[in-house]
């Protein structure tokens, strides 16, 4: 029988440091078509990862380099993020950068958190 040991989580609420919004673009209000003026769904406090070094080769060759992976505790039914939404990280490394939500997984083990991998928008 494997003896019981404690392992902290990965990520706690005091991880949760730096502040991150979540948008969705809305439609032009005049006769052009497209998109412009976005619309702020929800905000919370985020921990921020890139990409780590041990994959920082399978990264570059699978052109996801500039990808992030955020954890926010759960917001149950407040919001549900999706892969229309964009984020948006309030700290002066991320000043100007939009990023496209690509993927969310719900964390089993944790309920209170979510991951998002987040894309680095190229508009």
């Amino acid at each position: 029988m494997r003896p019981f040991k404690y392992t902290l989580p990965r990520a706690g609420t005091g991880d949760l440091r730096t502040p991150i919004r979540f948008y969705q673009y809305a439609p032009n209000n005049g006769p052009e078509p497209g998109e412009g003026e976005d619309r702020l769904l929800y905000t919370a406090w985020a921990k921020v990862d890139n990409v780590w070094m041990k994959d920082l080769e399978l990264a570059k060759s699978n052109g996801t380099l500039s990808d992030l992976t955020i954890t926010i505790r759960n917001p149950q039914a407040d919001y549900i993020p999706t892969n229309k939404h964009y984020m948006d990280i309030d700290a002066p490394e991320y000043v100007g950068k939009r990023y496209n939500v690509k993927q969310v997984q719900p964390d089993l083990q944790n309920t209170g958190f979510i991951t998002i991998v987040g894309e680095l928008n190229g508009s």
